[in-house]
C-alpha cells in the first residue's frame, strides 16, 4: 500500500477514535463475539491464543479476555490503540500495525478481523496480502475469521443518514451512496460528523468484495475456507444472501503441517 493510502486509513480512524464507542454504544459486542467464538469452536478451535487485527478501541477483544483468551491486538490507528489501552492496561499486548503489511507476531489459535475492517482494503491484491499475514500468524490447525459488508449494507447504511445521540454528543453518519446504483466490487463513501467535544468530521471509504473474489483471495493466501455465513442482526446462518444479509462471515483454517 502506498504512503498516502496508509496515512488516509490512519487519519480516518484517529479522527473516529474519540467518537467510536459512543456512536456504537447500542451494539452488543459481547453477544456478537460470543456467537463468533461458537462458530470458531464448531470449526475446530481448541487453543486460547488470539490475535485481533484492526482491534479499534478493544470492543472486539475485551470479552475474549474475560473468556480466558491471551490476546495480542493491533491497529493502524494510534488513537484507537490509546482508547483500547486505557480500558485494558497490560491485560492485552497492543501493537501498531497495518493489516496489509502484518508482521510476524507469533502463532495464534484464533486470528480474526471484525467490524468490516477488511472493507477498507481498496484492491484484491491488498485483500490477499492481508489474508497472507493472517495465515503467517495462524498456528497449524488454527481458525481465522473476518466479516465483510454486503450489498445490502451499502444499499442501507452507506446510502442513508444515521443519527446517534449519546453521552451529551450528537453523531451523524451520512452515506454518500445511492441505493439503486449499488453494484458488486465498487467503492462507497460515507461522511461522519456531528456536535460535541472530540467529534471530528471525516470520510470512510470502503470497497465491496463479491464472494467469488474473496474465496479466490483466501485460496491465494494459502488458507482453506471452512464456511461462509450470512449475518442478519447478529444471527448467523449458512450461506450468504447479499440481498438479505448485511454481513458475510468467512471462517478459514490453516491445516496442521
Amino acid at each position: 500500500m502506498s504512503a498516502p493510502e496508509t496515512a488516509a486509513a490512519r487519519d480516518t480512524y484517529d479522527a473516529f477514535a474519540d467518537s467510536y464507542d459512543d456512536f456504537n454504544n447500542a451494539y452488543m459486542y459481547e453477544r456478537w463475539t460470543g456467537r463468533l467464538l461458537g462458530v470458531a469452536e464448531a470449526a475446530g478451535l481448541e487453543g486460547r491464543r488470539m490475535l485481533d487485527i484492526a482491534c479499534g478501541t478493544g470492543l472486539s477483544f475485551i470479552a475474549m479476555l474475560e473468556r480466558g483468551f491471551t490476546v495480542t491486538a493491533c491497529d493502524i490507528s494510534p488513537g484507537m490503540l490509546e482508547k483500547a489501552r486505557a480500558k485494558v492496561g497490560e491485560a492485552a499486548t497492543l501493537l501498531e500495525a497495518d493489516m496489509r503489511e502484518l508482521p510476524d507476531l507469533g502463532e495464534f489459535d484464533l486470528v480474526w478481523a471484525l467490524n468490516d475492517s477488511l472493507n477498507y482494503l481498496m484492491s484484491e491484491e491488498e485483500l490477499v496480502a492481508t489474508l497472507a499475514g493472517m495465515r503467517r500468524n495462524l498456528a497449524p490447525g488454527g481458525i481465522a475469521m473476518f466479516d465483510l459488508n454486503t450489498l445490502t449494507a451499502y444499499r442501507t447504511f452507506f446510502s442513508e443518514e444515521c443519527v446517534v445521540e449519546h453521552g451529551g454528543r450528537r453523531f451523524v453518519w451520512q452515506g454518500a451512496a445511492s441505493a439503486e446504483d449499488v453494484v458488486p466490487g465498487a467503492i462507497y463513501e460515507a461522511r461522519f460528523g456531528g456536535e460535541g467535544e472530540g467529534v471530528e468530521e471525516h470520510v470512510h471509504r470502503q470497497r465491496h468484495f463479491p464472494e467469488a473474489d474473496v474465496l479466490a483471495a483466501i485460496e491465494a493466501a494459502g488458507l482453506r475456507c471452512v464456511e461462509v455465513l450470512g449475518d442478519d442482526d447478529g444471527t448467523q446462518e449458512t450461506g450468504v444472501d447479499e440481498n438479505r444479509h448485511t454481513k458475510a462471515i468467512y471462517v478459514m483454517a490453516r491445516d496442521a503441517a
